[in-house]
């Protein structure tokens, strides 16, 4: 399944919301709803940093009006996250039994391995 995009804006972890490029002939800054595609010349934006760009002196900003919305999942989005709850649900499918795993130890979430030299 495809991860969700997110913010731009370093330390930034909301999904975006917004797509920023610059049109650096007519020195503007475009904030437009999110585009389809990731480009590398254009910069993904939670909806508070799309809110608050600011540009140089002598810049102008274009931007969109109304509120910005979450994109909508993909039938391919979908798609994996049915394959994946199905996979998940299958009784055939192996179960790696609780406690000591071969090779290591296993407590909750965690897993012990043991060290390469002393084997």
């Amino acid at each position: 399944m495809r991860s969700v995009r997110r913010c731009s804006r370093t330390g930034c972890l909301n999904p975006a919301v917004a797509t920023l490029t610059y049109a650096y002939a007519d020195s503007t800054a475009v904030v437009g709803p999110l585009a389809t595609y990731a480009e590398p010349h254009s910069y993904d934006l939670c909806e508070a940093h799309a809110l608050r760009l600011t540009v140089p002196k002598g810049w102008e900003v274009v931007r969109h009006e109304g509120e910005f919305a979450p994109p909508e999942p993909s039938d391919d989005d979908l798609t994996a996250l049915a394959e994946a709850v199905r996979e998940a649900g299958r009784s055939d499918r192996p179960v790696e039994p609780q406690g000591f795993a071969p090779g290591g130890s296993r407590r909750g979430h965690l897993r012990a391995l043991p060290d390469p030299i002393d084997e």
